[in-house]
């Protein structure tokens, strides 16, 4: 028996692959998130009227990029910082809590399927028949890591920080949870594969009507009769009258996953104008990368999530078949990799924009309005 036939052994086989597509898959991620930092630093910069990181390129050059090199140069600056620990932390627990708060954001993308297949290989790490339920189960862990650092800080903006942080989750956690359960009544399947193959063959589910049977080929050669069968085969009380729920749901959902995210206008765990830093305040060097990373990571996790619940995964509009006329299979699954890619960057790009558009209100601001009313308003 040759290396490649045993290599094409069943239990083998499984064992590599799953290994390739987890490297594969984490490398992405982890350049996601460094990128994703950079594109927060842009688009604040845009909002702001400011430049923003345009400076360091490819090193020992005069090619600067557009600041491209810029999370490259912030990741070796973390590694290299001194990892600070003060004296009186509960020095366990304030070292392994920036881990639990990054590994659970990592676990959820083990079951969220990123493409259809290459090489007859399903892109999914594992895929398991009650995928949403893990999803739940895993992200709702990474509070943990937050609370054990605000707690183990033994500094009160920290400690009011995992209170925050506690108390947010426990108060949209149901919400999040609720807000899929009409997605499985019309799916009828926990499988996250699953789900996205439904939405392939029967439309999104935030798109109230979908042309069955459509296909590009069809549009390509002009196919009237084939074209009106399509809509008309599509149309569907139902279909249209469970738009609305699952609209909701969408929104719902949405909303939650800012507060499961920590991000404005649920950024209370962290507020900086309030709590300084909130949890990760006495953290540096690493401990504060760790925290950094995983933030960003549940928010790639969190998008993955809503584009595969709700905008059909990797799915492309009008190819219910699952392929495309003239584009080989292995290309086609590149493409579909790249439409899963593309969505939760669009989402990403709707947290970052959100964050730096919402006023974080001062709450005693209302009280002195109401002085100054009363005081000098006769």
């Amino acid at each position: 028996m040759n290396i490649l036939t045993a290599l094409m052994q069943p239990e083998v086989f499984l064992v590599w692959t799953s290994l390739a597509k987890t490297l594969g898959l984490l490398g992405v991620i982890l350049g996601l998130v460094s990128y994703t930092v950079y594109a927060e630093r842009k688009i604040c910069a845009w909002v702001q009227d400011r430049v923003g990181p345009n400076r360091t390129g490819i090193p020992l050059t005069k090619f600067r990029i557009l600041g491209l090199g810029q999370p490259i140069a912030d990741a070796l600056k973390l590694l290299l910082k001194e990892n600070f620990i003060p004296n009186d932390v509960n020095k366990f627990y304030f070292y392994i809590a920036p881990k639990l708060a990054m590994v659970p954001a990592i676990l959820v993308l083990a079951v969220l399927p990123f493409g259809s297949s290459l090489f007859g290989v399903p892109m999914v790490i594992a895929n398991i028949n009650v995928g949403v339920l893990y999803v739940f189960a895993v992200s709702s862990l990474g509070v943990y890591g937050i609370v054990l650092a605000g707690w183990a800080s033994n500094s009160k903006y920290p400690f009011l920080g995992g209170i925050r942080s506690s108390s947010q989750m426990i108060s949209y956690e149901l919400a999040l949870g609720l807000s899929v359960i009409p997605v499985f009544m019309v799916c009828g399947t926990l499988s996250m594969p699953d789900i996205v193959l439904w939405q392939r063959e029967n439309g999104w589910m935030v798109a109230p009507f979908w042309a069955k049977g459509l296909n590009w080929q069809m549009i390509l050669s002009a196919d009237i009769q084939g074209i009106l069968g399509a809509f008309v085969a599509g149309f569907s009380l139902q279909r249209i009258l469970l738009w609305i729920p699952m609209l909701i749901s969408f929104v719902i959902f949405l909303i939650a996953m800012f507060a499961e995210t920590n991000r404005l206008p649920f950024d209370l765990p962290e507020a900086e104008q309030e709590l300084v830093g909130g949890y990760h305040t006495e953290y540096s060097g690493m401990g504060f990368a760790l925290f950094f990373l995983g933030e960003y990571a549940a928010m790639i996790a969190g998008s993955g999530v809503i584009v595969t619940l709700f905008l059909g995964g990797w799915s492309l509009p009008l190819l219910p078949d699952g392929s495309f006329p003239g584009i080989p299979g292995v290309l086609f699954g590149l493409m579909n990799i790249g439409v899963f890619f593309a969505k939760v960057i669009a989402l990403l790009v709707l947290f970052i924009w959100v964050r730096w558009t919402l006023p974080r209100f001062r709450y005693e601001v209302n009280i002195f309005i109401a002085a100054f009313i009363v005081a000098y308003v006769k």
